[in-house]
């Protein structure tokens, strides 16, 4: 585990660091995550700083559609790319490369 810094919320440092270890394939499907209260006393803290995981990774998927899909999906349109045209392209990316393909969905 990486320590943690005085930029922002612990909740929030403990949350990204996370999903940059699910995202970069070091937690990887079905893998065990340290508990809330293994975190907690890893980084000394109480408990309920730790548990926000579950919100904190929703809210990112949610900032991930509104910084990068909705964009892309607006130059798609906006270059004539079809909905299935679009799906294609995402699909055959080489950075899908050893992904299984029930983790592509």
């Amino acid at each position: 585990m990486v320590l943690l810094d005085d930029s922002g919320p612990i909740f929030a440092q403990i949350a990204d660091q996370l999903a940059d270890q699910i995202a970069d394939g070091q937690l990887g499907e079905g893998a065990r995550v340290p508990s809330t209260n293994e975190l907690a006393a890893f980084y000394r803290i109480n408990p309920a700083t730790a548990g926000a995981r579950e919100q904190l990774v929703r809210a990112r998927r949610r900032r991930f559609a509104e910084r990068y899909v909705r964009p892309l999906v607006t130059e798609a349109v906006r270059l004539g790319f079809g909905r299935e045209e679009l799906l294609a392209l995402i699909r055959e990316e080489p950075a899908w490369a050893g992904v299984p393909a029930e983790g592509r969905a």
